[in-house]
């Protein structure tokens, strides 16, 4: 039978039932691409990194993961303790906080404190990736909720009408005529000659069918590129246009509008440095729609204030709080937390014998100290 062997880290305290959970939104946020729990999940970490990772990878889901819950909850280690193994762990790629902006109050932007965490370690590369698809998932669209239109079918009647009153009922009541619609008058027709009479009709004829009406037809109006060049004459004298010039003319004025071109603009191009006198309105209006035709002017693209700003997620240096895009704090530490680290974990060991010298030093020194 195979004997176990003890774990030389303490093991992580059991979670309490009222560990305090962090306000919506905000706490502990679980990374996908983990491998199931098993027991040497953090074997290659240090013994207190080790105890600190095994507490937080039990927390629920929106648990507070300030330093200050932590070490309340860990009585091993103290906050800076607890503070130096958030670092260390986000150096091993367990650990990531962030940034992440919610919609506020009209233009107000709010950000909520989030700390990524997975068991399984990732390196920058995995973690920029997955950041960037968590902010693309969480863009904040700006565009309202309009409601549905209401498609219920019409009463049968027009709400201005009341319905038909019903039929009176009983032995001795007589059926009431049904009153005959009169068609609504659409032109004045000329009425009657003053000697005509009227034509009654028979008491058994039905009355006459009302005719059926037919839908007004609509001429179009002049275009505006005809309007421009009907009021030249007004304008000047000098251009004033028949009928049959403007319709002749009328394709190319309107060539000049589907560029971009304003009617007052047309208006002053071809009325600008006319001669003393023009013998021919029609020809010399013609030859500057021709010459001094403009060139076709760009789609107006969307100004960039009704866009709504692009909101990413920042990632912050686990050591300082410094926020910053993923790319730019690799490990999750910004350059001089970075620098500052990877400094105080390549220190080499004392040697044996340093570490015996100041024993023995520090010995003697409390035995000059002790009282004769």
């Amino acid at each position: 039978m195979a004997t176990q062997q003890p774990s030389s880290a303490p093991h992580a305290p059991a979670r309490s039932a009222a560990y305090p959970m962090a306000k919506p939104g905000y706490g502990k946020r679980t990374a996908p691409d983990q491998l199931p729990r098993a027991r040497d999940d953090f074997a290659l970490l240090p013994t207190r990194e080790r105890y600190v990772a095994g507490f937080v990878d039990h927390l629920p889901e929106g648990a507070a993961m300030s330093v200050k819950h932590l070490a309340k909850q860990l009585p091993l280690y103290g906050q800076q303790a607890i503070s130096t193994a958030l670092t260390a762990l986000s150096v091993a790629g367990h650990l990531r906080r962030v940034r992440c902006p919610v919609g506020g109050a009209g233009d107000e932007t709010r950000w909520v404190y989030r700390t990524f965490w997975s068991r399984t370690a990732h390196d920058n590369q995995w973690w920029n990736t997955y950041l960037t698809t968590e902010n693309a998932t969480r863009t904040v669209s700006s565009t309202p909720n309009t409601p549905a239109p209401d498609t219920a079918s019409p009463p049968p009647w027009s709400a201005a009408e009341e319905p038909p009153p019903p039929a009176p009922q009983g032995p001795g009541a007589e059926p009431v005529p049904e009153p005959t619609g009169v068609p609504q008058q659409r032109t004045r027709n000329r009425g009657p000659a003053p000697d005509a009479e009227p034509a009654t009709p028979a008491p058994d004829t039905a009355p006459a069918t009302p005719p059926t009406s037919v839908a007004p037809t609509f001429v179009a109006g002049p275009s505006p590129a005809y309007l421009a060049l009907a009021r030249l004459g007004r304008d000047d004298h000098r251009l004033t246009l028949s009928a049959d010039d403007c319709a002749a003319l009328e394709p190319q004025a309107a060539e000049w509008l589907a560029r971009g071109v304003t009617t007052d603009y047309l208006t002053s191009a071809l009325t600008a440095g006319l001669p003393a006198k023009v013998d021919s309105p029609a020809g010399l209006i013609r030859r500057r729609l021709t010459d001094k035709l403009p060139p076709r002017l760009p789609t107006e693209s969307t100004p960039p204030s009704t866009l709504a700003p692009p909101r990413r997620i920042l990632m912050e240096c686990t050591d300082c709080g410094r926020p910053g895009p993923p790319e730019a704090l690799p490990d999750g530490l910004c350059h001089p937390c970075r620098t500052h680290h990877h400094s105080t974990t390549a220190k080499t060991p004392a040697h044996p014998t340093e570490i015996a010298d100041i024993k023995a030093r520090m010995a003697n020194l409390r035995d000059l100290l002790k009282p004769v």
